[in-house]
């Protein structure tokens, strides 16, 4: 799994980060490749390849994926079987074919992406998978704001050229698509870019589409990010973007033909669903880190009527998780490496200080009066102080300043009792300020950094988060979890019902062996722990005229 709070990935995430962000405001990618390819012409799926129409259709939908191994193979070796027998809550057991077609819904690859990074991570655990398993299917994918992070270069050449990665057929040349289902169908994939926008060529795109359906059409439609679930806890600004994109989707282009908003952009399953049967899910399982499921809280203001109806892992499960972060050093070792040198930078600072009429004093209120003039120390006390109120998550409102506050000044205590004890203790066994006890005692503050630094950020994530719901993103991808990963599995059967079968597998494998034969995957699971894929909830069915 990636490890997010590794400074250099933190350092790497952030240069591309800004970069994409400033060349996607400046130069939209989607404009020249709307020039490159202005032909707008679904794919067709209503019909076979002799023309005839389809009775029936199967399709598999995984977002985020292309982190760690473990999760993402798991993922793509369950896609990739011709059958899966599951079971759900209830005990039913309901027989799947895996998908004639296959939607990728966003964040392809982590932690950014590159030709590199998608064969590493996506490309070859997908085709290590699919060995020996059925025909490979009809690939459709839309970026995430990670496929975005290199102006969406690789995204194009990889999905968007006519290739075949991994033996999938590509069919689409923008970084959005249109695709006709059987019985008045239609599977409709968004590119919302970094600036959540929706850029005039795709607006032109998808309203051509829209006069090609008939009234009595629905629409699957697949979104980068949940503006539902989202919008509850972004800024103002932000939510007003995610709004505005979604309701001129329904409204203005395809009205209200609609039933099904799928997304991922958060790494968990949770479905919303409304009276009239109208499903909003999030199925980000496809192999990235765990997202938490018991926030946001405010479940009674989603719009139109929509409420929760399930989650996994549950809520209560999710808080539980988060308790692991007070190991943060265990998962996050680089990190601990950081803090321990800013510790020990802390307290090198204050040497000099100490000595008077050619001694070295290590009283604890002398240490204290010496960081208190030091100028070094302030300075950088200061700048640590206004980097944690920086990352301090915009949930707390106006009390994120006392939060990054009390965040540094813990930090700061930490360091200071770090250095005066470090160096009192090697003051008892060494002569007190020589040489050797100095580096002593640089070795210990160290240490101390090494170890208590990543604590105290554990447990200011884990009181923000099951405490104030917030920094459920920084919380979580510090616990790196590959497990609780799930996918959709879609069927259209012949009397035109949409079936919807959420696939969870809650503990992937962590050990592998080589597969024995051609017919099987290259590698097949040698885990006694891990679980099989299960089905989340009953499949939901939306029917004719009446979902439920």
């Amino acid at each position: 799994m990636v490890s997010w709070y590794d400074p250099l990935v933190l350092a790497q995430t952030g240069v591309r980060s800004i970069i994409s962000a400033t060349i996607g405001s400046q130069a939209d990618r989607r404009l020249l490749d709307a020039l490159a390819a202005p032909k707008v012409e679904p794919s067709d799926f209503s019909v076979d390849a002799a023309g005839r129409p389809r009775e029936e259709l199967w399709l598999d939908y995984v977002a985020d994926m292309g982190d760690g191994w473990d999760s993402t193979y798991t993922i793509a070796q369950t896609v990739s079987r011709p059958t899966l027998t599951l079971k759900d809550e209830t005990g039913t057991t309901h027989e799947t074919r895996g998908g004639e077609v296959l939607v990728f819904g966003g964040d392809e690859v982590y932690p950014t992406a590159s030709v590199g990074e998608y064969e590493e991570r996506t490309v070859k655990p997908w085709t290590a998978a699919m060995r020996g398993q059925r025909p490979a299917p009809h690939l459709f994918a839309i970026p995430g704001n990670h496929d975005w992070y290199d102006g969406l270069v690789s995204f194009m050449r990889l999905f968007c050229q006519g290739r075949h990665p991994a033996g999938w057929e590509t069919h689409q040349r923008r970084s959005y698509f249109a695709v006709k289902l059987p019985h008045g169908w239609w599977l409709i994939g968004t590119d919302m870019q970094l600036e959540s926008d929706l850029d005039e060529p795709q607006v032109h795109y998808f309203q051509e589409i829209a006069k090609r359906m008939r009234e009595e059409d629905r629409i699957i439609l697949c979104l980068a990010e949940p503006a539902w679930l989202v919008a509850q806890v972004r800024a103002p600004k932000e939510r007003s973007y995610l709004n505005n994109n979604l309701d001129f989707l329904e409204e203005q282009v395809f009205g209200k033909k609609v039933s099904v908003f799928l997304t991922g952009d958060i790494h968990h399953y949770r479905r919303h669903a409304n009276a009239e049967g109208r499903q909003k899910i999030i199925a980000g399982g496809g192999g990235a880190f765990l997202h938490p499921t018991h926030v946001p809280r405010k479940e009674s203001e989603l719009a139109e009527g929509f409420t929760q109806r399930k989650t996994f892992p549950a809520a209560e499960e999710s808080r539980r998780l988060c308790w692991r972060t007070l190991g943060f050093v265990g998962h996050n070792p680089k990190f601990g490496v950081l803090t321990g040198l800013l510790y020990l930078l802390l307290s090198w600072m204050q040497v000099a200080d100490l000595r008077e009429g050619g001694t070295v004093t290590w009283n604890l209120g002398r240490v204290l009066g010496a960081a208190l003039v030091n100028p070094g120390v302030i300075l950088l006390s200061a700048l640590l102080v206004l980097g944690l109120i920086g990352f301090a998550d915009a949930r707390f409102g106006r009390g994120r300043w006392v939060a990054g506050v009390l965040h540094g000044c813990a930090h700061l205590a930490g360091a200071l009792l770090a250095f005066w004890a470090a160096f009192a203790i090697s003051g008892a066994v060494l002569p007190l300020g020589s040489v050797p006890q100095q580096l002593l005692g640089a070795v210990l503050v160290f240490a101390v950094g090494f170890l208590l630094g990543p604590t105290l950020m554990g447990l200011y994530l884990l009181l923000s988060l099951n405490g104030f719901g917030a920094h459920p993103n920084e919380a979580f991808s510090a616990l790196a979890i590959p497990d609780w990963k799930n996918f959709l599995r879609l069927r259209i059967d012949k009397d035109g019902r949409l079936w919807l079968y959420p696939i969870g597998i809650r503990r992937v494998p962590r050990a592998w062996k080589p597969g024995e034969t051609a017919r099987e995957p290259e590698w097949v699971a040698d885990d006694k722990d891990a679980t099989p894929p299960e089905l989340i909830e009953p499949p939901i069915v939306i029917g004719l005229l009446h979902p439920h």
